[in-house]
């Protein structure tokens, strides 16, 4: 059993993620493990299908083992394979059998939830940036990581607000 606390930054598109994930892991001197669906959908050269969400999710999973390697102990994780659970419903209704199946052996030590409260980037990999659109998956998030058994923290507010949030959530996972 690794000593080492994984840590998913979770929630919609556009709320801070990536931000968050990299900045934590700076503050706690550790690594991170960056959202591999946007560099497999930058490297694509065509639209994506739905066999590519079972490429980025074993894709997901390995960058998660290599950065487990280095880990000093927590590592931050950019997204989990619940996101692309909820891209492939979203998207195409199911969810490939072996993605439903690595969720449930994955196990996480922490869920850092990012609300809507910064403004929409505009981005070409990004598909949902309506109002409604973006608090209808939040509310799917907070569902998950509510189920997920695993300690959560909502993140919301300015930069500051949203690292201070996140770290007083980490240490007391010690």
């Amino acid at each position: 059993m690794s000593s080492i606390k994984k840590i998913v930054v979770i929630g919609p598109e556009s709320t801070g993620k990536s931000t968050l994930s990299e900045t934590l892991a700076n503050s706690f001197q550790t690594v991170w493990v960056p959202e591999y669906a946007r560099t497999y959908l930058e490297n694509l050269g065509r639209e994506y299908t739905e066999a590519d969400l079972l490429e980025i999710a074993k894709g997901q999973l390995a960058a998660e083992d290599a950065a487990m390697q280095t880990a000093n102990q927590y590592l931050i994780c950019d997204t989990d394979l619940y996101v692309i659970k909820v891209w492939s419903e979203a998207k195409y209704g199911r969810c490939h059998p072996w993605i439903l199946e690595q969720i449930a052996q994955r196990k996480y030590d922490m869920y850092l939830l990012t609300y809507i409260d910064i403004a929409w980037t505009d981005d070409p990999l990004r598909e949902h940036p309506l109002p409604e659109e973006r608090q209808y998956f939040y509310n799917i998030y907070r569902d998950i990581v509510v189920q997920s058994g695993c300690q959560w923290a909502d993140v919301r507010g300015t930069a500051t607000e949203r690292l201070n949030a996140a770290t007083n959530a980490v240490q007391k996972l010690l």
